[in-house]
């Protein structure tokens, strides 16, 4: 259960850096400066959404590999409890064969013979 919230620190981040970009070209959009003043922030901005796409695409791929990793533990987790239902499946029938080596026959379990002949 608790793989379940280690995913959410790198969704957490992925939306930190998206808010980020989207709160700068906001502000700068609407704050009270020259255009010129505001192009040369906007091409400063411009040339850092690079380094922004690559930690974007490196935080993702992280997630992947550790969404993948706990898939993966979480298969053979299952794999791992097939297994033991199936050993414990078969050693239950095993035994009920050797409680009753002949489940066909007339005879109960004590030994007694149900159809001997009382003349």
């Amino acid at each position: 259960m608790a793989d379940k919230n280690n995913g959410n620190g790198g969704l957490f981040f992925v939306g930190v850096l998206v808010g980020s970009a989207i709160g700068v070209v906001t502000g700068l959009l609407v704050a009270p400066r020259s255009g010129k003043e505001t192009r040369r922030i906007l091409q400063k901005s411009a040339q850092a959404l690079p380094e922004l796409a690559e930690d974007l695409t490196t935080t993702m791929q992280l997630q992947a590999d550790r969404l993948s990793e706990s898939a993966r533990r979480n298969w053979d987790d299952t794999l791992i409890r097939l297994k033991e239902a199936v050993t414990a499946g078969i050693e239950a029938s095993q035994s009920i064969a050797t409680d009753n080596p002949f489940p066909d026959s007339q005879e109960s379990p004590q030994g007694d013979n149900q159809h001997s002949n009382h003349y």
